[in-house]
């Protein structure tokens, strides 16, 4: 028998003036996509941003709909349209900005599974890390220097 340990870690800063002024300029822009999501039944809005090699930012929010799970995710709606759009840059990071409107949320929110799953393809195919910046609507961002730190032991196109 082998035994495998797999550790994450991330950097925990305690508000958005501690980041740099292009990375708060990122979570501004997530948390303006956030205010236009369509969550009518969850109440629970996410927008997300991420920024290309181009300078480009796409930002995208979560879409609900009465059919579950119909509805798309703020993370996936933001790459999806950057693969369609700009299918020969790379992501250099996203910004993810998430919270209820019935509680205040100031820890840091993560991606859902199905998004860590759609962002790890991308960080495959581009060959190179994206960095994930995510919060609630305000307090603490937490900074992932990849999305296999937040997806260790990732399925990917090697084993298809």
């Amino acid at each position: 028998m082998k035994k495998i340990k797999i550790e994450t870690a991330f950097d925990i800063y305690e508000n958005i003036k501690e980041l740099s002024f292009p990375v708060q300029k990122l979570l501004k822009k997530a948390a303006e996509a956030r205010k236009k999501a369509y969550a009518p039944y969850s109440q629970f809005f996410v927008g997300a941003a991420l920024e290309l090699e181009n300078g480009e930012i796409i930002s995208g929010n979560n879409q609900e709909n009465a059919s579950y799970p119909s509805g798309l995710c703020a993370e996936r709606t933001a790459i999806y349209y950057a693969g369609a759009e700009f299918p020969d840059q790379n992501i250099l990071r996203m910004a993810i900005v998430a919270g209820s409107t019935k509680i205040s949320t100031t820890k840091p929110i993560p991606p859902c599974g199905a998004c860590r799953q759609a962002l790890s393809e991308y960080e495959v195919k581009q060959n190179s890390n994206i960095v994930l910046y995510f919060m609630g609507t305000s307090g603490q961002i937490a900074v992932s220097k990849s999305v296999e730190n937040i997806l260790p032991w990732i399925f990917d196109k090697s084993v298809l």
